[in-house]
């Protein structure tokens, strides 16, 4: 039987891919390890997978160390997660045997630890992939429009953390591609080269394997009897930007007391009393199962994370796009650009530019057109089977 470890220290948006990519390795018969956060133990020890626990608040802190505003930056906070990760990696799989790794291609210590372990890599990527000329390019503007007493600091640490880690672990660290991207020899990217930007442009060791959609695995008490046959919009602005009270009730101002029904998701962190009165063809819950409510659902406003855009147009959605922070503004064009929602900018929006938007997304066919299109290659795709399909085939997920 293979062994597997997992590595995915991130957030909601790179485990759920993982879900499906877990319970079919081991439906396969592959032993699966995963470590991850403690906030989503549970939801991967229902894989059946065996999970073991990094410090989710040291590793938050130390990558927040770095600092936000330039890549750069991301990147050295990632390089200074590697002292939380690697010794605590490193001791909960002490004289254990594995036959491949499989990292998430935005945590900062795949690459190493798989040099580190001799292990053939993998690396899953739940972010639209990047190549190193793209990566490149975007370090190359910063070198040049950035100011020099802004840069040199920056850089000054990069070179530093990179000579630490190589003298602490062995690890050698190319360029800053490497931290940010994890390339492999093999790398899952859970979109099809249609909806990737620039999709041709890719080899043949990424495999465009589209949406990895599977059971969340949490219990959902809502009762969708009570929305069956409604003119339904979902409002959900994910698990990490959702702080936004001023948003939730700019959407009573644009659609209480209409003829649609809507159901709005606010997260764990607002208090739904907050909000203040709600319309009567609301319905507002901290949570919800949002892969159940898609498929009820005739327009989805999202805040573009990955996942959410993705389930949005596998069940055949149409979207209303107000990106938030990291690749949201990039999905957004996208969805944009294939005539499949409409993106619309948080800062300065008002409630009559969201309900027309919303109206022209509604009644226009053409979005209904563009999104089956899309909906239809996404199921075609295969997800997560195809995904362990790939593995299968590679040398590296050879039969054990």
């Amino acid at each position: 039987m293979a062994r597997v470890l997992f590595i995915n220290v991130g957030s909601e948006g790179h485990i759920n891919p993982t879900i499906g990519v877990v319970q079919e390795l081991i439906s396969r018969g592959v032993e699966v390890v995963y470590l991850c956060i403690e906030a989503f133990r549970e939801r991967i020890e229902m894989t059946g997978a065996t999970v073991r626990i990094v410090d989710g608040q040291q590793f938050i802190q130390a990558f927040i160390s770095g600092g936000r505003d330039y890549l750069l930056e991301r990147v050295n906070g990632l390089l200074l997660t590697a002292d939380i990760v690697i010794p605590s990696v490193l001791e909960q799989i002490k004289g254990e045997r594995f036959d491949y790794i499989i990292h998430d291609s935005m945590f900062g210590c795949g690459r190493l630890l798989a040099q580190m372990l001799k292990l053939p890599a993998i690396n899953s990527c739940t972010s639209f992939a990047q190549t190193k000329e793209s990566f490149d390019q975007i370090m190359e503007r910063f070198y040049i429009e950035a100011p020099t007493e802004i840069v040199k600091p920056i850089d000054d640490k990069y070179q530093s953390l990179t000579v630490k880690i190589k003298e602490r672990y062995g690890g050698e660290i190319h360029s800053p591609y490497e931290v940010f991207c994890n390339p492999a020899p093999l790398t899952i990217v859970y979109t099809t080269r249609e909806f990737q930007p620039y999709g041709d442009v890719f080899d043949q060791t990424y495999k465009f394997v589209g949406p990895s959609i599977s059971s969340r695995l949490t219990p959902d008490h809502f009762d969708f009897s009570a929305i069956k046959g409604k003119s339904l919009i979902y409002i959900s602005m994910g698990t990490v930007f959702n702080q936004a009270i001023h948003f939730y009730k700019l959407c009573f101002e644009a659609f209480g007391n209409t003829d649609h029904t809507i159901v709005m998701s606010v997260g764990d962190k607002v208090q739904i009393n907050d909000l203040g009165p709600i319309p009567k063809n609301f319905i507002v819950k901290n949570y919800v199962s949002q892969t159940d409510m898609l498929q009820y659902t005739k327009l989805f406003i999202t805040h573009g994370g990955m996942n959410s855009a993705h389930e949005g147009l596998y069940y055949g959605v149409p979207l209303i796009v107000i990106p938030q922070s990291a690749d949201q503004p990039i999905v957004a064009e996208q969805v944009a650009n294939i005539g499949a929602g409409i993106k619309l900018q948080m800062e300065g929006l008002c409630a009559t530019q969201l309900r027309e938007a919303a109206d022209q997304v509604l009644s226009l066919s053409t979005f209904k057109k563009a999104v089956a299109t899309i909906r239809d290659s996404f199921r075609t795709s295969g997800g997560y089977h195809q995904a362990v399909d790939e593995i299968f085939e590679s040398s590296i997920g050879e039969k054990k």
